[in-house]
């Protein structure tokens, strides 16, 4: 074979390889231009993260906040608010926090901020407490007119009223005892209790509590209280849902309370109300 046909088969055989890579990269374009799909690239980057308190579930205003509501959850340490409680800056929140009442309604996974409650203590606290359009009134207690010191915040009971009266008969003037149920199911918000003792048995007793009351409510009690002394009798927690949780009084509760303040006379016979 002459030199000059190996040449020529030489210089053929580069431009054919040339060719093909040219046809290939041409075909490789082609083909991601064609199909329309960009071209994702994933990138790790490593975000560093702090524990932050969340409301575990939607929390209405007034509720009263216990552990269950709390969770800690990793939160990006960017976007970390200095109001939030961090695990790492109040590793104690979740139980301090506990017994305080939302003052502004939280969500599911939203941060627990200290503008959003209300803690105990704090100024607000009753009223945050209290339900819509309730009221918040305290009456004098004892052990032995609120179940030796067992009722506590949040328990249910009901309100009896006992007054001694004179009634006129044929001999004269008799005093006698009447009592009568004026409120029932009424839930207890506040007893300012402190350690003591009933019959050399240590026990938590109280002089005041404050209980839930709508405004008419809040008038039977108060006249109740001027006209003969309050006993307080605590509910069973499977009544919780009587009256659907409401404080139920008696249709005539205050013709009641006005009826058992007064005299009743006889005359021939006959039974009449007087002043007391």
């Amino acid at each position: 074979m002459s030199p000059m046909r190996i040449i020529i088969l030489a210089v053929a055989a580069i431009a054919a390889i040339g060719a093909a890579f040219l046809v290939r990269n041409l075909a490789e374009t082609s083909g991601g231009t064609d199909s329309g799909t960009p071209v994702e690239r994933i990138v790790e980057v490593e975000v560093s993260q702090m524990k932050v308190l969340i409301a575990q579930a939607d929390l209405p205003v007034g509720t009263l906040l216990t552990p269950e509501n709390f969770e800690w959850a990793d939160w990006p340490e960017k976007t970390v608010n200095p109001n939030y409680f961090t695990q790492l800056t109040t590793p104690e929140a979740m139980e301090e926090l506990t017994g305080s009442v939302v003052k502004t309604a939280l969500f599911l996974g939203e941060p627990i901020l200290p503008q959003k409650i209300v803690q105990k203590g704090e100024t607000g606290f009753m009223a945050a407490l209290l339900e819509p359009g309730m009221r918040a009134l305290a009456v004098e207690i004892s052990p032995e007119s609120a179940s030796a010191g067992f009722i506590l915040p949040d328990d249910r009971v009901d309100v009896i009223l006992t007054q001694d009266v004179e009634l006129m008969d044929g001999q004269g003037m008799t005093e006698r005892t009447l009592t009568t149920t004026i409120l029932q199911n009424v839930r207890i918000l506040a007893i300012d209790q402190t350690f003591g003792d009933v019959e050399g048995v240590p026990t938590m007793t109280g002089s005041t509590a404050t209980m839930e009351l709508t405004p008419e409510q809040t008038e039977v009690v108060t006249l109740a209280a001027r006209t003969g002394s309050l006993s307080l009798t605590l509910r069973s927690y499977a009544d919780a849902n009587f009256n659907n949780g409401q404080a139920l009084s008696k249709p005539d509760v205050f013709e009641d309370v006005d009826t058992v303040a007064r005299v009743m006379i006889y005359k021939n016979g006959t039974a009449t109300a007087g002043g007391s």
